[in-house]
């Protein structure tokens, strides 16, 4: 059988493939500079492809069986495009890194060590018992509430971290009977519950994929709705939140801050630098900012393409994959 994989990056993962897969497959590489021609050929002969898009206007696929996405998010494929006889799967694993990105933003915002070393640095030990104007009491995270928007793999790795800090956690998600009895989690409610969960709650986790039905679902009713100094973290996609909102809430303070990781602005293919928004948030003294790397942990890779060619298997040997999108026929998972 034959594979195809698009770009340099998928390229060097060939021999995390070739070390996991039991099944024959024939592994080819499709890089920008060969042309749509040779991206076309390559389309018309192969039975599995690794790619994070399926545009409209990709060329047709009559032997396609699987879109392995090697990532999670899949806003960046129009599933009624995609050939009907195929399989669409993405692949997790980065709820590791993600989670533990976001424990230790907690931890800093809590506690704010980034500070205490600058401080320290210049010789200054107020806060201590010893100093003259006494100690400086920093935050904990133990008994503080934190609400989960979205419930699925990041999140739940999220809930099993903050207990262990003895947090309170409550989640809202789509599909809250999916998560019913779910020991992490207080209480798990779903999307109409978001205004209650928000009122509640010390740190708020942005972990919902990006739909039609989330694009924009925080912006400043929202934010109203959430406690004087609530910090919210976004860790899925930036079109979750209203990019506006976000900024008006930091800079009038209607919230405590934010820790945000996903964007509205990313460079281009030439990776050159800019500014992650049109909005001056990096002027903000009250928001953590991260180059949409949270997931980007040492183990990360290396877990995905031993999944990937689990999927790979599996269609080699007529089975199902795991973590399907979208099914022969264009049947979506309920």
């Amino acid at each position: 059988m034959k594979l195809l994989l698009r770009g340099a990056e998928s390229r060097d993962r060939i021999p995390t493939l070739k070390a996991n897969l039991t099944t024959s497959w024939s592994i080819d590489v499709w890089l920008e500079e060969q042309g749509q021609e040779a991206f076309a050929a390559h389309l018309g002969e192969c039975d599995a492809m690794v790619s994070m898009r399926w545009p409209r206007d990709w060329p047709r696929a009559p032997r396609l069986a699987l879109l392995q996405l090697p990532g999670a998010g899949y806003d960046g494929v129009d599933f009624a495009e995609v050939p009907p006889q195929t399989w669409v799967c993405n692949v997790f694993e980065h709820e590791i890194g993600i989670s533990e990105y976001v424990m230790a933003a907690l931890l800093e915002w809590q506690i704010g060590l980034r500070a205490m070393d600058a401080q320290i640095r210049r010789g200054d030990w107020r806060g201590t018992f010893s100093h003259p104007d006494g100690p400086r009491l920093h935050g904990e995270l133990f008994g503080k509430t934190l609400g989960l928007i979205g419930y699925g793999h990041i999140s739940r790795a999220v809930a099993e971290r903050a207990r262990a800090f003895d947090m309170r956690v409550l989640a809202c998600t789509r599909s809250p009977d999916k998560a019913a009895g779910d020991s992490l989690v207080e209480r798990i409610d779903g999307m109409d519950g978001l205004a209650r969960m928000l009122s509640e709650s010390d740190f708020v986790v942005v972990g919902c994929p990006l739909t039609e039905q989330t694009r924009g679902l925080i912006g400043a009713g929202e934010f109203a709705a959430m406690k004087p100094g609530a910090v919210i973290v976004n860790v899925a996609r930036g079109g979750v939140i209203v990019e506006q909102a976000l900024y008006d809430a930091l800079r009038s303070r209607r919230i405590g801050g934010a820790v945000i990781d996903v964007w509205y602005r990313y460079p281009g293919n030439d990776a050159a630098g800019c500014l992650p928004s049109a909005l001056p948030f990096h002027e903000l003294d009250n928001i953590i900012m991260s180059p949409h790397a949270s997931g980007l942990s040492e183990g990360l890779l290396e877990r995905r393409w031993h999944r990937i060619a689990r999927n790979l298997d599996a269609i080699a040997r007529g089975e199902p994959p795991a973590n399907v999108l979208q099914a022969p026929g264009g049947r979506r998972p309920a």
